[in-house]
């Protein structure tokens, strides 16, 4: 059986965050303490994924590597893919179908930021699936802002609408697709919509038709932060500081994802504080290796 590959989707040309993300993609802007992009990152980590694709425009790509260079520090193997226009999340899976190899996947947008006890088994469950897709609907107070699911009479997903002006639930679908190895052809197959979008909510519309989609819902336990606008930046910053200065762990670490998981070793962990001087990063993980042992804080994370 082939391993599911990550696909982190950070291009798009960030021009609702001007001028702040005229020199810098938006995914590599700080969220409190660490860029952008090692929140959507760690996510996949935290599934167990270590091949992963980062989709770019080629403006950014060398910022990117030298940003997270070849995922080695991590026991990751990273792969860059140039986005020439931002023509819809479905053109993801049409750009990554060489890296996928018929490969089932887990998509996550590099914008988002996703917060939760249970979360590793949440995406467990997604993984192991054998065949169609599950994605995340998640309780918003402005649905019409996203892709919105449609209940049936049953409580059995009947569609998912893309942006609809009376949505038909609060309930949005996530920036996180578990999808199998068939999402590049279906890809391919999606027409472009009035907007000229592929947009993933037809992509999901031929799983759904085939009774292939799942939606797990994410419960009040969970949060899930688009960082799209000036404020949500700045809240997805707060929320991240409040986090750590209250409980003194990290968010969105993947030094520690790669620790915890097994895919470095104490030593190594240490040679990357050592990369962070003095400041607090760098700090908390030294002390990792040092505090509760590795086995009772895994069953923790």
């Amino acid at each position: 059986m082939i391993r599911r590959k990550g696909i982190i989707l950070a291009g798009g040309s960030g021009t609702r965050l001007y001028p702040i993300t005229i020199g810098l993609s938006k995914q590599l802007l700080p969220i409190y303490n660490k860029p952008m992009i090692y929140y959507p990152l760690s996510v996949l980590m935290l599934a167990g994924i270590r091949e992963i694709a980062i989709i770019t425009t080629p403006a950014d790509q060398e910022q990117f590597r030298r940003t997270l260079g070849d995922g080695a520090q991590w026991g990751l193997h990273l792969t860059y893919i140039v986005q020439a226009s931002p023509d819809g999340l479905a053109q993801a899976y049409v750009l990554s179908e060489v890296f996928l190899s018929g490969a089932s996947s887990a998509m996550v947008l590099g914008d988002n930021l996703f917060f939760g006890h249970g979360l590793p088994e949440l995406m467990a469950d997604a993984d192991d699936q054998d065949g169609g897709g599950t994605v995340f609907g998640y309780h918003v107070a402005d649905p019409q802002r996203y892709g919105v699911v449609a209940f049936g009479p049953e409580g059995k997903v009947s569609a998912i609408l893309e942006k609809p002006a009376v949505p038909p639930s609060s309930y949005a679908v996530t920036g996180l697709y578990f999808l199998d190895g068939t999402a590049p052809e279906r890809a391919k197959a999606v027409a472009p919509s009035e907007r000229g979008e592929f947009e993933i909510t037809d992509l999901l519309e031929s799983y759904l038709a085939e009774d292939l989609l799942r939606v797990k819902i994410m419960g009040r336990g969970y949060a899930w932060l688009d960082t799209g606008t000036h404020a949500s930046l700045l809240d997805a910053g707060n929320f991240v500081r409040t986090l750590e200065d209250r409980q003194g762990l990290q968010t969105g670490s993947p030094d520690e994802v790669a620790w915890r998981q097994g895919w470095i070793t104490g030593d190594q962990l240490i040679e990357r504080a050592r990369l962070f001087g003095k400041n607090a990063y760098g700090s908390y993980l030294t002390s990792l290796v040092s505090e509760v042992p590795y086995s009772v804080m895994k069953s923790e994370s």
